[in-house]
Order: C-alpha cells, then structure tokens, then sequence
C-alpha cells in the first residue's frame, strides 16, 4: 500500500508538473496544444491529486476517501488516455500511460478487497 501510494503520489507530482515547469518539452512529446492554460490547469490538479496521494502513504491504513482518489484518478485518466487517443483527439503517446493507469487501478483494487475482508471477516 504504502509503495503503491508512493509511486503513484511521485508519479503524478512529476507529470502533473512537468507542462507547467516546461511547456516546450511537454508539448514536444504530446503535440501541440491550443488551450495552454488548460494543460497547465490540468498538470495542477494532477500534482495536487499525486501530493495528496503520496502524504497519504504515511498512514497505517488508507482512508476510502484517498482509496477513491488514488484509483479514481488513475482509471480516469487511463480511460481517457485510451478514447481520446483512438479517436486521434489526443497524441497516440497518451497510450504509454494508459498501462500505467491500468496497474495502478488493480493495485488499489487489491488492496480495496484486502482491507474490506480484513474489518469484514469475523474474529477467529
């Protein structure tokens, strides 16, 4: 848990800020974009969702509200890494994240089952 949450806080820190620190290299890896405030919106946003899940980490267990998070950020930004590319809306790179996201949704799904059997179970 604490691994899955530390890669995906870094993960998302470091692209989440990267349009914002360096548009030019941003843009030359993922195309050209029209709406450059909006990139950088989004880039924030997704730092912010990575800090939270990277402090996160720190606990002994992880709150739902920073289960849905985690897994929630990941599985939409991976849905719309895959239909956004395959309708040439965005860069086909967007496709390299997409496993990415896929991994980080079943990693958060296992460790969803794990602790909703762990308080469900009874006591032995």
């Amino acid at each position: 848990m604490r691994l899955l949450a530390g890669f995906q806080g870094l993960y998302y820190l470091l692209t989440g800020l990267w349009p914002v620190i360096d548009l030019d290299s941003f843009q030359a890896v993922t195309g050209g974009k029209t709406d450059l405030w909006l990139v950088k919106t989004v880039g924030l946003l997704i730092a912010v969702i990575g800090a939270a899940i990277f402090r996160a980490r720190h606990r002994p267990a992880l709150f739902p509200e920073i289960l849905i998070l985690a897994a929630g950020s990941a599985l939409a930004l991976g849905t719309v890494d895959v239909l956004y590319s395959l309708l040439g809306v965005i860069s086909k790179v967007y496709l390299l994240d997409a496993p990415v996201e896929a991994a980080l949704v079943a990693g958060w799904s296992v460790i969803w089952a794990r602790q909703r059997s762990a308080t469900t179970s009874p006591p032995r």
